[in-house]
């Protein structure tokens, strides 16, 4: 290929196709952190979140209105820099081998979508602070209870083994925040001009992203690091739907969602679609939840 302006601005059209290509070529399950994360746009280097301390709720107007100030406004999350980048020998594109990479600008465009699924799992496994100081499970989240005393409530079953969750995303707010600065983006360096070429004889191709992703609302997720059996699902089940807000206030949580890795797959299918138990019997927790196969969650 003769390495003029056109051709070269050419090149990167194609693998830029090749990059785009990849980013689709997951469907539905290149957005699964969007089931469980509030997807929000950032602005600056770091996002400040005033959640609400407890999900917001109609009063009955009496008087004058109640106003409900935002809490945790000293909760933040930081934008991180992440990317990917492949240098294409100048030699590889004169002698036209430059097709053998289109393969591999497939896979960064693949790659690209699913690094919010990585960051989100991340930040679940990782389990940091979140907006009451407490770890996002924890058996010591404060709560007032129905007197204005504060009491310890607990999203976090315990056990040993790889971790499952039960969640309610029927709302807006999820229980992790991905956040946007600067989407995932197709770059090159393709100027025969440019110091990069010049001096290691490399034309670059690469993608970057600044995102993160952080803890929302504990309220919203129970961990189990148990075995999935029907009693333990029941028992994670009970704990989220019990969550209550400040002062007994019900949450009305509804357990709509149960993530799990893929070594849990049988065991979660049994529990959750099975009609019948081994046993023969009705099952009773059929189809009370819809289920999750996260593949980057920890399965051992």
């Amino acid at each position: 290929m003769d390495l003029t302006s056109a051709n070269l601005q050419a090149l990167f059209k194609a693998y830029k196709t090749n990059f785009q290509q990849g980013f689709n070529s997951l469907g539905e399950q290149g957005a699964l952190y969007e089931q469980f994360c509030t997807t929000v746009p950032s602005t600056t280097a770091v996002e400040v979140y005033p959640f609400l301390k407890s999900l917001p709720r109609l009063r009955e107007w009496i008087g004058d209105r109640v106003i409900h100030s935002l809490e945790g406004a000293d909760f933040s999350i930081k934008n991180r820099k992440f990317e990917l980048t492949e240098g294409v020998p100048r030699d590889n594109i004169e002698d036209d081998t430059y097709g053998l990479y289109g393969p591999v600008f497939q896979e960064f465009g693949r790659s690209s979508r699913e690094h919010p699924n990585e960051l989100a799992v991340e930040t679940l496994e990782a389990n940091p602070l979140c907006y009451d100081g407490q770890q996002l499970f924890d058996g010591d989240h404060p709560v007032l209870d129905a007197k204005g005393r504060e009491t310890s409530v607990s999203n976090d079953m315990g056990g040993s083994g790889p971790a499952w969750y039960v969640m309610d995303l029927t709302r807006v707010i999820k229980p992790l925040v991905f956040q946007k600065r600067r989407d995932y983006n197709f770059r090159s360096i393709t100027n025969l001009t440019d110091a990069e070429v010049f001096l290691r004889d490399k034309f670059l191709f690469g993608t970057d992203a600044r995102v993160n992703a952080g803890p929302g609302l504990w309220q919203l997720v129970v961990r189990s690091n148990q075995e999935f059996t029907a009693a333990n699902y029941e028992a994670a089940r009970k704990r989220l739907q019990e969550i209550k807000g400040d002062y007994g206030r019900p949450l009305a949580l509804r357990h709509s969602h149960t993530m799990v890795p893929n070594n849990m797959e049988g065991a979660a299918r049994r529990v959750l679609q099975n009609q019948l138990t081994t046993g023969g019997a009705t099952n009773e927790w059929a189809g009370t939840s819809q289920l999750i196969l996260n593949p980057w969650l920890a399965s051992a």
